[in-house]
């Protein structure tokens, strides 16, 4: 039996450099402006999408991989080594048909294949660091059965909160109810949100202003994890600046081993809307 391969999709918001370095498999989503269809870190990256964005008159719109497009990275990781077991995980299924269609995939596979689909129940590095984690442990060859058992126990130590400016894109994009879309346009209110057991996308809180909001966040994460020795990635999506002042406060705040950065991907970008910051932090 060959070593275990990983496949994930394109909201796991994961560094093309961390990506390559681990052997991940990326199926990409497609992001939507009028009549250009652009593959989600294929062919649109952030720096331009949020551009486009920001001068977009409508809103773009989302669409997930089809079956085939699963069942031809799977075919191909097969064919390099038809005992490898393959772990795909992927975003949220309340969020996106993105799991179904590789559910569906599988299906289609003539040959009995090893193919292990996990519903995240989350978005962006909420389930990006268990997609790594994933790889890491199956270049060092360990067994299936092991790296999921991993990758549950992560789910478990891992807590995120995104700091939106706005509910609109959520809201129009059909994520979250409409009343609380129209409750966070007024008074300068920040929405906290984070994603919940069923993977649906939750407002945990309403603060007015920047500045609460993140002594919010910080107050969120210390019921979770306290002192607790802690792993953090923070992420952004059009402005880098107030995802570096949470990540200063959260430095002071916690025992923090390791702070890492990416950036939001076009998919998630899309509902969360220009100015959103994300923290997704772990026990260690």
């Amino acid at each position: 039996m060959g070593k275990v391969r990983i496949v994930t999709d394109s909201t796991a918001d994961i560094p093309s450099e961390v990506r390559e370095r681990l052997g991940i498999s990326t199926v990409p989503l497609k992001v939507i402006f009028g009549e250009e269809t652009y593959l989600d870190t294929v062919t649109i990256d952030p720096e331009v999408f949020y551009e486009k964005l920001a001068q977009a008159s409508t809103l773009p719109t989302t669409s997930q991989p089809s079956p085939v497009e699963f069942s031809d990275v799977y075919q191909r990781l097969l064919a390099e080594d038809a005992g490898s077991p393959i772990i795909s995980i992927h975003l949220s299924a309340a969020l996106s048909g993105t799991y179904q269609s590789a559910v569906i995939a599988q299906s289609m596979l003539e040959e009995e294949a090893d193919i292990t689909i996990i519903d995240s129940k989350s978005a962006s590095y909420g389930f990006g660091l268990r997609v790594v984690r994933a790889a890491e442990m199956a270049q060092a060859g360990e067994s299936k059965e092991r790296i999921i058992e991993a990758i549950e126990q992560l789910e478990r130590d891992s807590r995120l909160f995104f700091l939106v400016d706005s509910l609109e894109n959520l809201q129009k994009g059909g994520r979250i109810g409409k009343a609380s879309a129209f409750i966070g346009s007024i008074l300068n209110i920040k929405p906290i949100l984070s994603l919940d057991q069923e993977g649906i996308v939750t407002a945990v809180d309403k603060v007015r202003g920047s500045k609460k909001a993140m002594l919010r966040i910080i107050e969120l994460l210390k019921q979770s994890f306290g002192d607790e020795p802690v792993s953090v990635t923070m992420a952004w999506t059009s402005h880098r600046q107030t995802a570096e002042e949470l990540g200063e406060l959260i430095q002071r705040e916690f025992n923090v081993q390791a702070m890492d950065w990416t950036r939001v991907g076009t998919v998630i970008g899309t509902h969360a809307g220009l100015g959103t910051s994300a923290v997704f932090m772990r026990r260690l």
